[in-house]
């Protein structure tokens, strides 16, 4: 094996410094064609040419049709998808390029029909709804724990997701987020074991979560724990390009061929080769070298937590927690941290999330100790230097507001609308998603009544510094809401 971080320095080869390329076969193909002179007389129209746009168009190869073992091709993905679907025990695996967003409207559009109802969790991604406005499904909304001592979304219970089905015994699946964008995990097999009762299928967004089951200290793939679909990202905590993801199925609850069906109609005909190839390439460095990748930044993140404590800096942390989740809590300690990111910007390190009370910087195996310990030595002067009166915890908005469905996402998505003042917006219906980013969960859907507690928590959060996205106005003055005739 060519030597990396394990080991001296020894001569890599750029395009494969892991030597991945026996396990990983579209990588493999990529790799043979970047080291082929060919003159191609199709697309990509820039031809591989870096001389008119640049470097930027570099690698950049189509999928072919026929069987080509030496360049990206159908019959070639089959197999980089069968190695993973063996890899985390599924019965299916798609690589998708459209990021899990793409995914995610597969995925709903193959456990539901039109006016069929779903149990969805409020914690998941707008990606999700927009699946549901496709499939023209009816939303029946549950919500997870809410920590009192973090503000932040915990875990949804088990009874709570047993009630909900008895109350709505005709719903056709479950749909959750695991883990939540701040880390925080449920329990799976359980509820699973619920779904399973009423003979639906659990859905997981896990795109927080492809590298867990790869290290002892990590949780199971959601996968592994009783899930029936795992759409995860490969290029959130894995070494992937932006846009890359996989879907992960078991037969048992899931029609597999109409899964086939409804991921084949989110994904462009004109597919990256190199995306692809870099989640197959990701996949083998999973298979090779997981562990032994993963297990020194879980303990730097580890420490990065013990020593924010130390300094007098609140962290997320706790036996459900993402072991690679850096949260940093900022209310007890009364700094702003927009100033705090602005200060890390200044030093050019960009993080996840940012807003007055939370700091999220993303950390994968991609990172070192080191780059984890000089940005937490980063954080803590920057947060000294800001300290201020400690305020209370608040819950964001995102996770603290009950919607109120009036009609189904797909027939407000299709409306027609007025724009109004917010002033007058309060007992109308939403025409437009709202949602604060990150998280990216939304506070008001279309369908949704706008209440004076949304609207407010909307206010609030914008006035912290939070990006109001997916809206018309993101400076909130006027919204657009459904005709009074609907």
């Amino acid at each position: 094996m060519p030597q990396h971080a394990f080991g001296a320095a020894t001569l890599l080869d750029t395009k494969d410094p892991m030597g991945l390329r026996s396990d990983a076969p579209l990588l493999d193909a990529w790799i043979r064609d970047m080291e082929t002179d060919r003159s191609p007389f199709q697309i990509p129209g820039h031809k591989g040419r870096t001389d008119l746009t640049g470097a930027i168009v570099d690698g950049d190869i189509p999928v072919l049709p026929g069987n080509h073992p030496h360049r990206i091709s159908p019959s070639l993905i089959l197999e980089a998808e069968s190695l993973a679907a063996s890899l985390w025990g599924a019965d299916l695996c798609r690589f998708g390029v459209n990021g899990s967003s793409g995914s995610n409207h597969a995925a709903v559009m193959a456990v539901a029909s039109p006016g069929d109802k779903v149990i969805v969790s409020r914690t998941l991604h707008k990606s999700v709804l927009v699946g549901m406005v496709y499939a023209g499904v009816v939303p029946v909304w549950i919500r997870p724990e809410i920590n009192p001592a973090t503000g932040l979304p915990e875990y949804l219970p088990s009874s709570r997701l047993r009630q909900t089905l008895e109350e709505h015994p005709d719903a056709k699946a479950v749909l959750i987020g695991e883990p939540s964008y701040v880390g925080t995990m449920s329990n799976i097999p359980r509820l699973a074991a619920v779904t399973h009762e009423f003979g639906i299928p659990l859905v997981v967004d896990a795109a927080w979560a492809a590298h867990y089951g790869f290290h002892p200290e990590l949780p199971n793939h959601p996968l592994a724990e009783g899930a029936d679909i795992v759409v995860t990202s490969a290029h959130k905590t894995l070494p992937s390009y932006s846009q890359a993801s996989f879907v992960l199925v078991r037969g048992e609850y899931v029609d597999l061929a109409r899964f086939n069906k409804m991921f084949d109609s989110t994904q462009t005909t004109s597919m990256s080769g190199r995306i692809l190839a870099s989640i197959d390439a990701a996949r083998a460095l999973l298979q090779r070298h997981g562990e032994e990748l993963i297990g020194p930044v879980i303990e730097a993140t580890e420490q990065g937590r013990a020593t924010l404590r130390a300094a007098g800096i609140d962290v997320i942390d706790g036996e459900y927690i993402d072991p690679l989740k850096l949260v940093i809590l900022l209310s007890s300690c009364g700094a702003d941290g927009n100033a705090v990111e602005a200060d890390l910007l200044a030093a050019n390190i960009d993080v996840e999330m940012a807003n007055r009370d939370i700091i999220i910087p993303m950390i994968t195996f991609a990172d070192t100790p080191d780059r984890i310990h000089d940005l937490v030595k980063r954080i803590i002067a920057s947060v000294n230097e800001h300290r201020g009166v400690p305020r209370p915890i608040e819950i964001l908005p995102a996770f603290s507001i009950e919607p109120e469905v009036v009609v189904t996402p797909r027939a407000a998505f299709f409306s027609g609308y007025e724009v109004v003042p917010a002033a007058e917006a309060v007992g109308r219906v939403s025409a437009e998603m709202i949602c604060p980013y990150p998280p990216g969960v939304p506070v008001l859907s279309p369908g949704e009544l706008i209440t004076e507690a949304a609207l407010s928590a909307l206010f609030e959060a914008r006035d912290m510094g939070v990006r109001i996205a997916f809206v018309a106005d993101p400076t909130l003055q006027t919204l657009k809401v459904l005709p009074k005739t609907q």
